[in-house]
């Protein structure tokens, strides 16, 4: 339920349409196309943008540092832990997520539909921080993992949720790159917080989850979600909820272009960013506890990076009416950026490389983000379903990249080596190959 982002970024998607009684002025409203909605208010963008920061702070963190470090504390000399772990991780959501977004869909609550999955996430999430932070082995850090996925995945995802019940097409471009902004630098005051409290896995893991609550809580108590009482209610058996797993490609195929781009967008960041840790401390021939506080002073220049690909591309293209170039673009440019780390032979081309990289990667986010807004089917009543099943492009690559990653790091080398530079050229061509399947998108320039 990643970064993830539509994770990861994972993963790498806040109130739903109001609902008056059950007639024809409902009728009307869900028939009434997605340009007609309403522009949502500043309160709800700069909330929604403060929600998602917080989620991501809590989740990412341990993603970004917390668990190599404690995968190294309990298992040194194994990091592909590492990779089982956040593999079995994304498994899990890959299975889960489409059935709690048919779930939100037809919640029925005074709350509406998905402020309650935004709560209950955020529950599991607390816990899940407290089970990584005093797991005795890699097995229940694993464990801790799952519920991490599960807990704060699910609140990520109603947050995006609610984007695709709210936004009109006019504010997509804009609150996706502010969003996809706020989630991409998340991570960064994550890793500088935790370089603090290497040796103390609690506050390690719980600080930057307190970070999540308080913003998260922020959203759900400030922010309108009408009553979905009054909404239509629709009883489903375990044989149509299975159906509603998959779709038929060919009734939307500008839908499943998009999939295919976030799947390979994907891959590529998982495999690049999976093994940071230990490529930067192979690389610089330090150990991995020290590498947290260069990995923060690497990421605190990338949060420029990231702010004007992001934020740029978001608002361009709203103004250009133009999506699929920006999203190629972007993934052109991390590319270029991953090659560059791949070869780097020392920090300077190191830090080159990561601050390229972030420029492309916040200009691909965002710009695919509303992307996604644009052409989701049933938006109306099916949004949760389609973001379940577009989460399906970010669980897959996050389970089975680390798993592949293990492996490519093995070619060609022997003994204690890891061929870091293989995996880096691989996910370049993975991001290539993600600008690329959009442009097949027709629907949407």
């Amino acid at each position: 339920m990643t970064p993830s982002n539509d994770e990861p970024l994972v993963t790498p998607l806040p109130a739903s349409i109001p609902a008056p009684p059950v007639d024809a002025v409902l009728v009307d409203e869900l028939a009434a196309p997605p340009s007609d909605l309403p522009k949502v208010t500043s309160r709800y963008i700069w909330f929604m943008v403060l929600a998602q920061f917080g989620v991501f702070m809590a989740f990412i963190t341990p993603l970004a540092i917390s668990l190599t470090i404690r995968v190294n504390a309990l298992a040194a000399g194994h990091p592909e832990y590492l990779g089982y772990i956040t593999g079995a991780g994304a498994l899990f959501v890959m299975l889960s997520s489409p059935f709690m977004g048919i779930w939100s869909d037809r919640t029925r609550t005074r709350m509406g539909r998905r402020r309650p999955f935004m709560i209950g996430g955020m529950l599991v999430g607390v816990v899940s921080l407290i089970v990584m932070a005093l797991a005795p082995n890699v097995l229940i850090l694993g464990f801790g993992w799952i519920l991490a996925q599960w807990g704060w995945g699910t609140t990520l995802s109603n947050l995006q949720i609610s984007t695709a019940d709210r936004l009109p097409e006019s504010q997509r471009g804009k609150v996706a790159g502010l969003t996809s902004f706020a989630t991409q630098i998340a991570p960064v005051f994550g890793v500088i917080m935790a370089q603090f409290f290497t040796g103390d896995p609690l506050l390690l893991f719980l600080l930057p989850g307190a970070v999540g609550v308080l913003f998260v809580l922020l959203f759900v108590t400030l922010v309108h979600e009408d009553d979905s009482r009054s909404l239509p209610k629709d009883p489903i058996t375990v044989g149509q909820l299975l159906a509603k797993y998959v779709y038929n490609p060919r009734k939307q195929p500008d839908f499943s272009w998009n999939w295919l781009g976030r799947f390979l967008f994907y891959t590529g960041i998982t495999l690049n960013t999976t093994y940071t840790a230990f490529f930067f401390a192979d690389r610089l021939g330090i150990s991995v506890e020290s590498v947290a506080g260069i990995i923060a002073s690497v990421s605190l220049g990338g949060i420029l990076a990231v702010t004007l690909g992001a934020i740029g591309g978001g608002f361009m293209s709203d103004r250009l009416h133009r999506r699929r170039v920006f999203v190629l673009l972007g993934g052109l440019i991390m590319a270029v950026g991953m090659l560059l780390q791949a070869f780097a032979p020392d920090l300077t081309l190191l830090i080159t490389g990561s601050l390229v990289t972030s420029l492309g990667l916040g200009l691909f986010a965002a710009v695919d983000q509303a992307l996604l807004l644009d052409v989701l089917p049933e938006r109306e009543t099916d949004a949760g379903r389609y973001m379940g099943i577009t989460g399906f492009a970010t669980s897959i690559p996050q389970s089975l990249a680390p798993l592949a990653a293990s492996g490519i790091l093995l070619i060609g080398v022997t003994g204690d080596e890891r061929n870091y530079t293989l995996l880096f050229i691989v996910a370049a061509v993975s991001v290539v190959l993600a600008g690329l399947a959009v442009l097949r998108i027709r629907a949407v320039r």
